[in-house]
């Protein structure tokens, strides 16, 4: 008996290496047709960190993934990326363009934290009015940031990419939140209750969730 669960537990196995495996080949594929040897090439410094972060401690997952896109990435708005006003790029589309704006950067940190391992509720998305120009500044612009909670009721980390360092949220007095999401909610503000499912209010994400699928993320 012992040894039939070891040989159902090591075809299992086999099973999911072998679909991450078609998946990786899928995503380079795609990769190579859209954006060529140089877009392979960011893909590949990709999963290499992906890989050499897999057994660092939380903070330093964060640490890395922030620092590769804030790195490899320059912001571009969607009009000159996009020709569209408002689009949300797939990490493989912004690995590709090496550009995006503040959503493409959070997308593609939150996507490659959830590959690394880090829990749905521990990830937000966030929605904020960021003042620009320092405190005393009245110019305002709507801004995405990525959340980082160690706990539910924690302080967030912030990983943004108009300011590179994480800091937690109370030494970012230049950001207020508007509402935040990831898979599983939706929260308005600083609530930590959820207020609905976030693919039957956004429109964008469950459409950039379906395009990561078909991409095989």
């Amino acid at each position: 008996m012992a040894r039939y669960c070891l040989v159902i537990f090591f075809t299992f196995c086999s099973t999911l290496l072998v679909v991450a495996e078609l998946q990786s080949q899928k995503m380079q594929t795609l990769m190579q047709s859209r954006y060529g040897d140089d877009g392979v090439a960011l893909l590949g410094a990709w999963n290499r960190m992906l890989d050499s972060s897999k057994p660092l401690a939380d903070v330093e997952k964060i640490a890395q993934v922030n620092d590769f896109f804030n790195r490899h990435v320059r912001y571009s708005d969607d009009v000159t990326l996009w020709q569209k006003s408002d689009y949300w790029a797939t990490p493989l589309e912004t690995l590709g363009l090496r550009a995006g704006d503040c959503e493409d950067f959070t997308i593609a940190k939150y996507l490659s934290l959830l590959e690394l391992g880090i829990p749905t509720e521990q990830l937000r998305l966030i929605y904020v009015r960021a003042q620009i120009g320092g405190l005393h500044s009245k110019r305002f612009q709507a801004h995405m940031v990525l959340g980082y909670y160690s706990s539910p009721n924690a302080e967030p980390l912030i990983l943004d990419n108009l300011i590179t360092r994480i800091e937690p949220a109370s030494k970012r007095p230049d950001l207020n939140p508007v509402f935040s999401f990831n898979s599983e909610g939706l929260w308005v503000g600083n609530s930590v209750q959820s207020q609905a499912d976030p693919t039957a209010r956004l429109s964008r994400w469950r459409d950039l969730l379906m395009r990561v699928r078909e991409e095989g993320f």
